[in-house]
C-alpha cells in the first residue's frame, strides 16, 4: 500500500508532463498548406553543395540569403511555379582561404579558377512541376556563372504552419539535384576535385498572400 501511494503523484503527473509539451509549429500536414503566393525566408534557406576532394573525402559549403517566390495551389500541384536567386558572393566554407579562392580573379587577368570577384548572382526558374503525393520532380533552368542549363530537383514537403514570431504562414521543402560545373564554365582541377556537385537543398517560404 505504501508503495501504491508513493507512485500516485507519479500517475497523474504523466499525462500532466505530456500536456504541458511543447508543439512544433511545422508538421509534415498537407492540410495547413494554403493557396497563394510564398517568399522565401532568407535567414532560414540554404543550398549546399559537395564535392569529393582528390577522392579522399567529401568538402562541402553552402549558399545562404536565398530569395524568391513559390506560387502555390495544393489542389493543382504540377501548376506550382518556382522563382529563386542565389547570391553565389556570400557562398560560405570552412576555410577562409578557400572562400578566398572560390571568389578570386584570375591571374593577370585571365579566366577565374571559380566564381571570380562579384560574381553574378545564380537563379532557378522551374518549367514544370510533377508531383507525387509529398514529392515532386521540379524541372527548370540554373543560370550560373553565365550559363544556363537544365535541372531537376528531386524534392520532398518536409513541414507547413504558422511561424511562432511573425505569425506568417510557412511552408518547407528539402530538395537534392546532381549538376556538372564544367557545364557551367567552371573545370578548375577536374576531375582532382570532382566535376559532379551535389546540391541539398533546405528551403522555407512565408505566405505573402
Amino acid at each position: 500500500m505504501r508503495k501504491l501511494l508513493c507512485a500516485l503523484p507519479l500517475l497523474f503527473a504523466v499525462p500532466l508532463i505530456a500536456q504541458s509539451a511543447p508543439q512544433m509549429p511545422g508538421t509534415m500536414d498537407v492540410a495547413r498548406v494554403t493557396a497563394g503566393t510564398y517568399n522565401t525566408d532568407p535567414g532560414h534557406t540554404l543550398i549546399g553543395w559537395r564535392v569529393s576532394h582528390f577522392g579522399f573525402n567529401d568538402y562541402f559549403g553552402i549558399f545562404g540569403d536565398a530569395t524568391g517566390t513559390l506560387i502555390l495551389d495544393p489542389a493543382n500541384p504540377n501548376a506550382a511555379k518556382v522563382d529563386i536567386t542565389i547570391p553565389v558572393g556570400k557562398v560560405t566554407t570552412a576555410s577562409a582561404g578557400l572562400t578566398g579562392h572560390l571568389l578570386r580573379a584570375g591571374k593577370d587577368g585571365g579566366k577565374a579558377d571559380f566564381f571570380g570577384p562579384a560574381p553574378a548572382d545564380a537563379k532557378f526558374v522551374s518549367t514544370s512541376v510533377a508531383a507525387s503525393g509529398t514529392t515532386a520532380k521540379i524541372t527548370g533552368n540554373l543560370t550560373l556563372n553565365g550559363v544556363t542549363k537544365p535541372v531537376v530537383l528531386d524534392t520532398k514537403f518536409s513541414g507547413a504552419g504558422n511561424n511562432p514570431f511573425n505569425k506568417k504562414a510557412t511552408i518547407g521543402f528539402h530538395a537534392t539535384a546532381v549538376i556538372k560545373r564544367s557545364a557551367f564554365g567552371i573545370s578548375y582541377a577536374v576531375p582532382m576535385i570532382s566535376d559532379e556537385v551535389t546540391l541539398d537543398i533546405s528551403v522555407a517560404f512565408e505566405k505573402a498572400s
